[in-house]
């Protein structure tokens, strides 16, 4: 049976209703424009882009899918759906986040929540930490420092004190004895080992660390919050005044000591004396007197100087005191003044071309260079020569005397006390050519205390200003300055060279002697107690009035005149005899009223006049050896027109039957020392 052939098929034509697709692509058919539009003018196109989730610049990303066509028609972009995850993601992290901060907010708010106990006692626990390592091994813990500063910067006044504390405790530990220099930019630029760099980066840091912490203290010091808090301790700024004067005492030597100075001469600078004000001066005394370089005392003595002057010298008489415990008072051996030094002349230069020697070219070089190594290894010795500490005293000497004559110049009432003191100490370091501009302001205040004019009719001062003047303290001061100018200097030198006239306080001192013996403050000094005078309830006791460094009774005062006047040293010029008799006479009269102590103490002066001019007033105690003529005038005002020798010692007599026992010895010894003679 043969096979019959299978019937071709034919592809039919589509109907014309199909005008818009394609036959050859059934897959790519193209929708209908005219339904297409319909639709589309009911879509509301801004609210779907706005639920369209974004995702910044991460839209503009190429997607790798291919388009689909969707069930109306509309040909469109599919997103991934990892994309879409990946956003969603990113919002619930974004969710979390911000949970998480507002439970970080949550938390801070919670932290103050910590008893303040607790606070303090876990910082004072780190911080004995820090402090531990960098007294183990500072090399090793530079950063350290600013750790223990940031304790500072809390705002629990409790925990400041303790890192203020601990910082001074840390850094008198690990300060070396050295002062450390900047480094330039040659030394920055030179090779040096892992040992030398190590060591300047704890150098820096030690420096850095050291002044942020003076700059601390400065700031509370200048806070005006002393005395006492509110918890009964020491405020922030007694703490860190105290902690200033320790530097300064501990390591003059190191970085910013100037600033040290200046937080404890501001607070002297003020007017009010409490515990604070005398710690910063105690701590200049101690300063001074330890110091072996002489530049710490020329830093603080130009900062003082400087201060006194913009305050108009309206300061504290103590102040000005510490100038007497100063180590060229007692070290120096040259004369100054206020703008120059007279230096002792060795003829060197004479010397020098005696000794000159010829040398080359190379030898002169080797020797330049040689000077300088030598320089180096001096200050790398950290040793002072003597010419750099007499040049650093000479300058500080300077600054001293123009402190002492401006004060002098403008009786400045509160100083004066001071000051004739001062210029008395240092009379042996005057130069002679300012003798006389001295004895001229000397005999000036002497005259004002003769006159007893008010101050407020020269210089517009109040009475109460008045009163804080001694003018009989100073009037004995001034005598005992102007001699101790004159005993100060070379006897040989000021009798050939000085012509001085000093009857003028002779004469002063021998017209007061009555007036003393009747004051009944004679014995009593600042430091006495005593009460204050009924007449007077409101004036309050002397005890309460400032310690001042004339502290000496007005007795010792008198004393020490009578004794420059009557028993000068070795070498000066002889008292003439009618000085001395007139003299004898009128303090054996005057000590028949003066107090028991004061009494004994002239006794024993009028010992020693009788031993050393025994000839000279011997006529006193015998009346038929008189040699005078006329009448004793115990009253006169010249020492000369007294006529002691035509009267006789009959005070003695009374003396003997004093009744203090050692006021009968001294009578005894002076007449032992005249009838010694027979």
């Amino acid at each position: 049976m043969a096979r019959i052939p299978a019937v071709k098929r034919r592809k039919l034509t589509p109907p014309p209703t199909d005008e818009g697709e394609s036959s050859s692509s059934t897959l790519e058919a193209v929708p209908d424009t005219n339904s297409f539009f319909k639709q589309a003018s009911s879509w509301n196109l801004e609210q779907d882009y706005e639920n369209r989730p974004r995702k910044g610049k991460k839209q503009d990303k190429e997607s790798t899918r291919l388009p689909i066509k969707t069930s109306d028609g509309q040909v469109q972009q599919v997103e991934a759906p990892e994309e879409v995850a990946e956003a969603q993601s990113d919002l619930e992290w974004l969710a979390e986040d911000g949970s998480d901060e507002e439970e970080e907010v949550e938390e801070e708010v919670k932290k103050p929540e910590v008893p303040m106990r607790q606070q303090i006692l876990e910082a004072k626990e780190e911080m004995a930490r820090i402090a531990m390592m960098l007294n183990e091994d500072p090399e090793e813990n530079g950063g350290a420092f600013k750790s223990l500063a940031q304790f500072g910067q809390s705002k629990n006044t409790t925990i400041k004190k303790l890192a203020l504390a601990t910082q001074l405790a840390v850094y008198k530990d690990v300060i070396p004895g050295y002062r450390i220099r900047p480094l330039s930019e040659q030394d920055m630029e030179v090779k040096v080992s892992k040992e030398v760099k190590k060591l300047r980066a704890y150098e820096q840091s030690l420096v850095g660390g050291y002044q942020a912490y003076i700059r601390e203290l400065a700031k509370l010091a200048q806070s005006g919050k002393s005395g006492t808090s509110r918890d009964g301790g020491p405020s922030l700024g007694s703490i860190a005044i105290a902690c200033a004067c320790t530097l300064l005492t501990s390591v003059p030597h190191f970085n910013f000591r100037g600033e040290l100075l200046k937080i404890l001469v501001n607070k002297l600078a003020g007017r009010k004396v409490d515990n604070d004000f005398v710690k910063c001066r105690e701590t200049l005394e101690t300063l001074f007197q330890n110091d072996e370089d002489g530049t710490p005392s020329l830093d603080a003595v130009s900062l003082i100087t400087k201060m006194m002057k913009s305050k108009g010298y309206r300061v504290d008489e103590s102040v000005l005191n510490t100038f007497l415990h100063l180590r060229l008072l007692k070290e120096f051996s040259w004369k100054a003044s206020t703008n120059h030094v007279d230096k002792e002349s060795m003829d060197g230069g004479k010397q020098l071309k005696q000794k000159r020697v010829f040398r080359t070219k190379k030898e002169r070089k080797l020797a330049k260079e040689r000077k300088v190594v030598e320089k180096e290894m001096v200050q790398a010795d950290a040793s002072v020569t003597h010419e750099e500490r007499d040049r650093m005293q000479s300058e500080t000497l300077k600054l001293v005397f123009v402190t002492y004559f401006r004060i002098l110049k403008i009786r400045s009432p509160n100083l004066m006390g001071a000051v004739l003191e001062g210029l008395a100490r240092y009379a042996h370091l005057i130069n002679q050519d300012f003798f006389g501009d001295l004895l001229e302001a000397l005999k000036d205040l002497i005259g004002h205390a003769e006159s007893g004019d008010d101050v407020e009719a020269e210089e517009g001062e109040s009475e109460d200003t008045e009163d804080t003047r001694n003018l009989t303290r100073e009037a004995l001061l001034c005598i005992i300055t102007a001699f101790a100018l004159l005993e100060g200097q070379d006897a040989a030198k000021a009798q050939a060279t000085l012509s001085l006239d000093l009857s003028f306080f002779v004469t002063h001192l021998y017209r007061t002697l009555y007036a003393l013996s009747l004051n009944p403050d004679i014995e009593l000094s600042a430091k006495s107690l005593h009460l204050p005078d009924p007449n007077n309830p409101s004036a309050p006791p002397l005890a309460a009035a400032n310690n001042k460094i004339n502290i000496q009774t007005t007795t010792v005062l008198l004393l020490r005149s009578l004794s420059s006047v009557l028993v000068p040293a070795l070498g000066a010029r002889a008292v003439p005899p009618l000085r001395i008799a007139a003299f004898t006479k009128q303090l054996l009269t005057s000590s028949l009223q003066l107090p028991e102590k004061s009494a004994i103490a002239m006794m024993g002066l009028l010992g020693k006049v009788t031993k050393t001019h025994e000839k000279k007033v011997a006529a006193l105690w015998n009346t038929e050896e008189r040699r005078g003529d006329g009448q004793f005038d115990p009253l006169g005002q010249e020492v000369e027109g007294s006529n002691p020798f035509a009267t006789t010692i009959w005070e003695g007599e009374l003396l003997k039957k004093h009744f203090s026992p050692a006021v009968r010895d001294g009578v005894k010894v002076m007449e032992k020392n005249i009838l010694g003679l027979r």
